[in-house]
């Protein structure tokens, strides 16, 4: 975006960064609700990077649980058992998961549409089968972590991801993306390199997804296997879907939206899953592109620039 653009982004972040610290400095929320800021963080970011898989380049990856697995438990292990610095693991848990992307994305790319959606599901069954039964991170039985996730570092790398994602979707490697979402085989007719470009934002998604698997760790203690299972790759799923496929900030309103729903309702998960498919279903009837389509929240405030189709985000720090 440009400069002024990105001061407003800037100055927003800070502010709301602000009143986080200065909430849980003071004691006016406790320690529940600090756990739920962070919870909407690495929702959030999970939402934003699958929205950069499905939403801007058009791959229906519905194993996005494995990259979030895999972060998880490789920067665990690297901080528990190997005491590397907390900021350290989770980028190598992220770096590792972006390296699994590379391995599934190279192959299963190839394809399209439910033949995608299958091997990456496929995909995420397997790595939630591995680390049921390898014995190195516990098992069945899990895995007890140290808790080092802070709002501090959920925020921060939740700008990060939300600042990269953006300037990618917004570059020429974004656009090609968005081509390759809107006709494959004219893209490539045009010179695109659409495999190149699916496994790039491929890589890129797992990376934060990783980032995310490290910092929900280290929230909440203690790993299981079960936690990564394909309801919890569904759940991301709605996320992008909900908030509008090729919208990040359908993305990252609808996953706020239904954090604090899950929370809320944590104690009755048949009812948190009924309202789930209340939800998706009036809004595939009544709103089939989601809450905000394919706009984003600055197109209400900012008069559309000709010539710029296709771009969701301006440039943030350009």
């Amino acid at each position: 975006m440009k400069s002024r653009h990105f001061w407003i982004f800037f100055v927003s972040a800070l502010i709301i960064y602000g009143i986080g610290e200065f909430l849980i400095a003071t004691g006016r929320i406790d320690p529940f609700y600090e756990n739920l800021l962070i919870t909407l963080a690495i929702n959030i970011i999970l939402a934003v990077s699958l929205h950069l898989i499905i939403g801007i380049t058009g791959q229906l990856s519905i194993g996005h649980a494995g990259f979030l697995a895999i972060g998880a438990y490789f920067s665990a292990i690297l901080t528990m058992n190997f005491a590397v610095p907390f900021p350290v693991a989770l980028i190598l848990g992220g770096i590792i998961a972006a390296i699994a992307g590379f391995v599934v994305g190279m192959p299963s790319l190839r394809l399209r549409g439910d033949y995608l959606a299958i091997a990456t599901l496929g995909f995420a069954e397997i790595i939630r089968i591995i680390l049921l039964n390898w014995e190195y991170v516990g098992g069945a039985s899990g895995m007890v972590v140290t808790k080092m996730t802070t709002w501090q570092y959920s925020f921060i790398f939740l700008m990060i991801t939300i600042i990269v994602i953006s300037n990618f979707t917004n570059s020429r490697h974004g656009r090609a993306c968005i081509a390759i979402r809107e006709d494959e085989i004219a893209a490539d007719a045009m010179g695109i390199n659409t495999t190149y470009y699916k496994v790039l934002a491929f890589i890129i998604g797992s990376f934060f997804a990783g980032i995310a698997g490290g910092l929900y760790s280290h929230n909440f203690y203690f790993l299981q296997p079960v936690n990564f299972g394909v309801l919890k790759s569904f759940d991301i799923l709605i996320y992008v879907v909900l908030g509008g496929l090729g919208s990040m900030s359908g993305a990252i309103i609808s996953a706020a939206l239904l954090t604090l729903v899950s929370t809320y309702f944590q104690n009755f998960p048949e009812i948190r899953m009924v309202l789930y498919s209340l939800v998706l279903i009036i809004i595939m009837l009544y709103r089939p592109k989601g809450l905000m389509g394919s706009k984003e929240i600055t197109d209400l405030f900012l008069k559309k620039k000709p010539g710029k189709g296709g771009q969701q985000f301006e440039n943030i720090g350009s």
